[in-house]
């Protein structure tokens, strides 16, 4: 099977495709690799999303920073992935964190994993994450962060973090909508110290 798809035919947010194997998958990666396109697959099904929009960059940028701050005052040792890709063919699954982090040592899998939302619908995030065995998801929506951890059998929406209990995610929101990023993350790293 070849699929093409032109820049005009994934503006201006998203394109949802099915039926795919992995192998496709690979081909469309390396064809879109200069677009800036995020591609996330399960079960066949394909994601395509368009270079992203400073209403998803500006917040996963202050948010990245302002966690990154907090792990730093709290001596938590950290290491980011960003958005490196996650997932297999095996499990059927892959994914590109808008933000990742391992927590005390560094692994192929983070322990953290964070989604900005700005459009919704498409394929089940959660269910990529569970597959590859991510402990916890946040999603950035609106300036409000809900976040899910992982069990056995599946995620569970719960009301704080557990990789960083200590964290008040209000906090971490409030300073995340604040309209300039170097101000919120200078008030946020003082209101730490």
């Amino acid at each position: 099977m070849v699929v093409t798809i032109s820049q005009a035919e994934i503006n201006p947010v998203r394109a949802l495709l099915s039926n795919l194997t992995w192998e496709t998958l690979e081909k469309l990666d390396t064809d879109l690799a200069e677009t800036g396109a995020r591609l996330t697959y399960l079960d066949g099904c394909l994601e395509i999303m368009t270079p992203l929009s400073d209403a998803h960059e500006e917040p996963k940028n202050t948010l990245g920073q302002l966690l990154e701050i907090y792990m730093r005052v709290k001596n938590i040792r950290f290491y980011g992935r960003g958005s490196t890709t996650i997932g297999t063919k095996e499990l059927g699954a892959r994914k590109e964190p808008d933000e990742s982090y391992c927590l005390g040592t560094r692994r192929p899998v983070p322990d953290l994993a964070i989604e900005v939302i700005v459009t919704t619908g498409g394929i089940d995030t959660l269910e990529i994450y569970r597959r590859v065995g991510v402990s916890e998801v946040w999603f950035w929506q609106d300036g409000v962060i809900s976040v899910y951890c992982l069990r056995s059998t599946g995620y569970d929406l719960v009301s704080k973090s557990e990789l960083l209990p200590e964290l008040d995610l209000r906090s971490l929101e409030f300073y995340s909508r604040m309209a300039d990023q170097y101000d919120a993350v200078n008030d946020f790293m003082r209101s730490l110290m």
